[in-house]
């Protein structure tokens, strides 16, 4: 590989992750975090990982806290780290009404800026998939994890709602580098049990279904992603042109419905998570 093909790829990958900051400031997702995901996805993480107070504890691709702010609440050191500062006036205005201290940092999780073994336990619900190279990610979780310590990660599974829903969109829009990898591997056992194949970790995995309720139909849902959820409102505005996304809105329609299992008036969707738990020898 020529150094022109290795400055071109590094170019490229800084171009991805600026559309991906680009994505996630877009919309609004603190109304999603808060609505759809500040229930059992962080309770069922908070159980999993034996939070005691004084530990170190990372959030990675924290968003507005939803897993940082209960890690506090334990009374842990939190540093919540997210590629997109732009969502951090949200969590520090829910820190200082939660009545806790966290640190927020503008970073990236392929390159986290903290020294090896740092911290007792490293955390993300639904951040750590977006980032493009896993193998990348998944290195430099398990570097910043102490020895005796544990990464607890949960993700959406590529068989659950928001799963389909993701490959559904990104089959829409034009295909990522090859070093991407899709989202919602992170979801899958096999894919996570690769990313870390080392001799000195231990991986317990559940599944989990996450409830959508609140909203009156799937349609109700369907318009608030569309207009707050980054990966759907990013897609919207890139289709809406070519009279691509009113298809696409109607197929993820389709889907939501087929998977309500409400009663006319109160939608109730569930969406399947992989919650993930690594510990280190």
């Amino acid at each position: 590989m020529t150094n022109e093909t290795i400055s071109a790829q590094l170019d490229g990958l800084a171009d991805l992750k600026q559309a991906h900051r680009a994505i996630w400031a877009s919309g609004d997702y603190a109304a999603v975090a808060e609505r759809m995901v500040d229930d059992v996805p962080p309770r069922h993480l908070m159980e999993a990982m034996a939070i005691e107070p004084g530990m170190e504890v990372l959030d990675i691709a924290a968003g507005t806290g939803n897993a940082a702010l209960r890690a506090a609440a334990l009374g842990a050191r939190v540093t919540a780290l997210d590629l997109t500062p732009e969502l951090f006036a949200r969590g520090r205005e829910r820190a200082a009404a939660a009545g806790v201290e966290i640190d927020w940092i503008q970073g990236d999780a392929e390159d986290l800026p903290f020294e090896d073994g740092r911290f007792d336990r490293v955390i993300s619900t639904f951040g750590i998939q977006f980032a493009p190279r896993h193998e990348v990610s998944a290195r430099e979780a398990l570097r910043v994890t102490r020895s005796g310590g544990a990464i607890g990660l949960i993700n959406w599974t590529p068989q659950g709602h928001i799963g389909q829903i993701l490959k559904v969109v990104g089959a829409s829009l034009p295909k990522p580098p090859g070093y991407a990898s899709p989202p919602p591997l992170w979801g899958d056992e096999a894919h996570v049990g690769a990313l870390f194949a080392t001799d000195d970790v231990e991986i317990e995995y559940t599944r989990t279904l996450n409830p959508f309720v609140g909203y009156t139909s799937p349609d109700d849902w369907v318009s608030f992603m569309e207009t707050s959820y980054g990966p759907l409102l990013t897609a919207r505005k890139k289709l809406e042109p070519t009279g691509a996304w009113r298809p696409l809105r109607e197929q993820i329609l389709a889907m939501t419905e087929a998977a309500d299992r409400g009663v006319p008036g109160a939608m109730h969707v569930d969406s399947e998570y992989l919650l993930a738990v690594v510990r280190r020898a």
